[in-house]
């Protein structure tokens, strides 16, 4: 992270300026679609959305790190106590730990409701004890608390000062889901090798398939028929977050529509693949990457003069 950005958003200390460029690396080396994103953004505002990634990016990890050694149960003991640790910390205002230092001084700048990120540390937690969800209601219950407050989190720092908040939330969340269900049609074959289904079982049996069909890797008719299902509600929800762009402040407008059209791009090279998800990762090529973000650098920095 560069001084630049560190000053530009007022934050003093040596500790708490490497928190900042920790969360920023964690960002770039595990979500470098948002990372390039957020590099869109005006450099005072950069370091505050990096460091809400880079702190759920942390404890994803502590969940999903697949050369971790640690047993599930022994995962769980480290996430409830690094739980405990962080709502702790958001309680006092401030924080020793390297991640949840930049996250604390985040929340407490912008004034970010401490119950979203109680949320996403309870779904964090339900990827250790669920393994599949019977319906799509179920299924939000978790994306609420793993996709959505991301969305809800960024909505003080993003926000038009002239637009009521709860204008904008609903627009955020929209967008949070889209982004997850997204990830979950791209990422099929790999949750299920970590012995998860994140689409829903009542549309597994609406297009007649199962849980070992899925682990046989190919994809045959109704698998195909279901990942096309899944990326067209998917598209819906993209659709309802669109008109929120407009809402937040122009400076910010840039970062949010070049990830939604990266994010999109995701369904978009599903399709190409053929949906073949279940034995590889589809991926935005970097030619595509380089199309929606350098126009919108350029609009970016019109925005910010």
């Amino acid at each position: 992270m560069s001084t630049r950005e560190l000053d530009a958003a007022g934050i003093t200390g040596p500790e708490l300026r490497a928190s900042y460029a920790a969360c920023r690396r964690l960002l770039a080396e595990h979500g470098k679609t948002y990372h390039l994103a957020t590099l869109l953004l005006p450099p005072a505002k950069r370091p505050y959305v990096q460091a809400l990634y880079g702190f759920a990016r942390y404890a994803d990890e502590i969940v999903d790190d697949l050369s971790s050694t640690l047993t599930d149960d022994e995962k769980a003991a480290e996430l409830d106590e690094f739980a405990v640790s962080v709502l702790g910390d958001l309680k006092r205002g401030e924080s020793d730990h390297p991640i949840t230092r930049a996250l604390v001084d985040t929340v407490v700048r912008w004034d970010v409701d401490v119950a979203l990120i109680e949320a996403f540390l309870v779904s964090m937690r339900m990827d250790l004890t669920v393994t599949e969800y019977a319906t799509y209601d179920d299924l939000m219950t978790y994306v609420y608390g793993s996709a959505a407050v991301i969305g809800l989190e960024m909505v003080p720092i993003l926000e038009h000062p002239g637009v009521p908040r709860s204008i904008v939330e609903p627009y955020a969340h929209d967008l949070g889901v889209a982004f997850q269900l997204a990830n979950f049609v791209r990422d099929v074959g790999e949750d299920l090798r970590r012995g998860r289904i994140y689409l829903p079982m009542e549309d597994l049996a609406l297009f007649g398939v199962d849980r070992d069909r899925l682990a046989r890797g190919v994809v045959d008719g109704p698998i195909r028929r279901l990942l096309a299902y899944e990326v067209a509600r998917c598209r819906e929800i993209y659709r309802a977050a669109w008109p929120g762009f407009r809402l937040l402040a122009p400076e910010s407008q840039e970062c949010m529509k070049t990830a939604f059209l990266l994010y999109g791009g995701i369904l978009d090279a599903v399709e190409q693949a053929d949906y073949q998800v279940l034995d590889r990762r589809v991926a935005v090529s970097n030619a595509r990457r380089a199309r929606v973000a350098l126009p919108a650098l350029v609009r970016a920095v019109r925005a910010r003069a």
